[in-house]
């Protein structure tokens, strides 16, 4: 018996750990993954589809500015970024968190509060998103913003207003705890992008020549690849929120695949309708508007609520892409805000309808009507919009009047590339 005993023990142990709330290796294994999966998504994923979108004098600029922003956001995440947002603010914890976590410390491979994975790797899973969401913005400034500007821009956006946003859903803040539900990022994420790459689109202005001259993208391969990044990595992205390997994370996936193919679809049909031929460039663009509009929904909703709001979405941000934007004449370069600002808004407002048992959905928190619901997500929206549109002008007329945001007319006809690097993404 004793011999028995010694035989199993090596093998009981861990269920032993797993039981007590320890760290789990198959969840920790899933999350090191999708955390890899959301990275790719920003390098080389949205790298490549920014690229390919630009005119090749700027192509080089567009992956130099996504590759900073990666380098720049994951130190000032580990400093202060990830404490203030996750930390305890104690009394300021519906606003803010604390500084107790400052560069990681007291951070080790201990498990996650009630999660099975080490907090270690929760860092750097949110360190993932951290990076991307300001990497989207590049897309509404791209070709005209100085590279010194536009990192100061990215720190500072990231303090004041990604990291509050970030705390106030999943960090313990207030709209989380009134009953705003956001799974991966719907608001914390895209509306936050779309809205300042709106406002940094309408303070820069219009790129020299637009909308006149055509500034057609110069390599759709580099944007079909970028898109294919975007699509795979995004599983982590979604089904990576539910911090562990199960149904949840299962379900994710699953409604993440049909909105995205449902997007896609919708978005190539009307444009065939429209202009008489489908595009690489509208595929791509209607697969990242199911993205990003299934991003807050994936956890909650089921096959059906999937289906909705990625068709939704891709007529929503058709629109915004080939009316509005023409209409009132902004210059979104690459269309952050028609995209990830519109698909984010549709994706968190459907998520309240279709989170319903009804509709297939897992159920709304404690019985909340569906009505009460939609109206919570309403002020997540709202708020997350007033907030990011006041804080993103303020700090872009701040480094306006400091250092200056644009190029100079001759680097913006040069190209960024040769004018801000010395470099040249192609020999033209």
């Amino acid at each position: 018996m004793a011999l028995l005993l010694a035989m199993c023990l090596p093998w009981c142990a861990p269920l032993a750990a797993t039981a007590a709330g320890e760290v789990d290796s198959g969840d920790t294994a899933w999350m090191l993954t999708a955390t890899a999966l959301v990275l790719l998504m920003t390098i080389p994923g949205l790298s490549l589809f920014y690229a390919g979108m630009v005119r090749s004098k700027n192509a080089l600029s567009v992956m130099m500015q996504c590759f900073a922003i990666t380098c720049l956001v994951s130190v000032l995440w580990a400093a202060y970024g990830y404490s203030l947002a996750f930390g305890n603010g104690g009394g300021l914890q519906a606003v803010v968190g604390s500084l107790e976590k400052a560069f990681l410390a007291g951070v080790d491979g201990i498990a996650l509060g009630g999660h099975r994975i080490p907090e270690t790797v929760f860092v750097m899973f949110q360190l993932s998103f951290a990076v991307i969401t300001p990497a989207l913005i590049v897309g509404a400034f791209a070709e005209r913003m100085k590279f010194s500007a536009m990192l100061w821009f990215v720190g500072l956006w990231l303090t004041l207003v990604y990291v509050p946003v970030a705390h106030w859903v999943w960090g313990g803040g207030w709209l989380g705890a009134f009953g705003v539900l956001d799974f991966a990022g719907g608001t914390v994420v895209h509306v936050n992008a779309g809205v300042a790459g709106l406002v940094t689109a309408l303070v820069l202005g219009k790129r020299r020549g637009y909308p006149a001259t055509p500034m057609m993208p110069h390599n759709m391969v580099f944007t079909l690849v970028g898109a294919g990044m975007l699509w795979v990595g995004w599983f982590g992205f979604n089904a990576g929120s539910a911090l562990a390997a199960d149904g949840i994370a299962g379900r994710a996936v699953l409604v993440t695949q049909l909105a995205t193919a449902a997007a896609a679809l919708v978005w190539m049909v009307a444009e065939w309708a429209g202009h008489g031929k489908p595009s690489a460039l509208g595929i791509a663009s209607g697969a990242v508007a199911g993205l990003v509009a299934i991003t807050p929904a994936s956890g909650y909703v089921g096959a059906l609520g999937a289906l909705v709001i990625g068709g939704s979405a891709a007529l929503a941000c058709f629109y915004a892409v080939t009316r509005a934007k023409p209409a009132f004449g902004y210059d979104d370069a690459l269309d952050c805000f028609g995209v990830h600002g519109v698909g984010g808004i549709v994706g968190a407002l459907a998520m309240g309808v279709f989170a319903a048992k009804s509709l297939g959905g897992v159920g709304l928190p404690a019985e909340v009507p569906i009505v009460v619901q939609v109206g919570k997500q309403i002020l997540g929206v709202a708020v997350t919009i007033i907030y990011d549109g006041i804080f993103t002008f303020l700090i872009l007329k701040g480094i306006d009047g400091v250092i200056g945001l644009r190029v100079t007319d001759e680097q913006e006809t040069a190209g960024l590339d040769i004018a801000l690097h010395d470099e040249r993404g192609y020999n033209l």
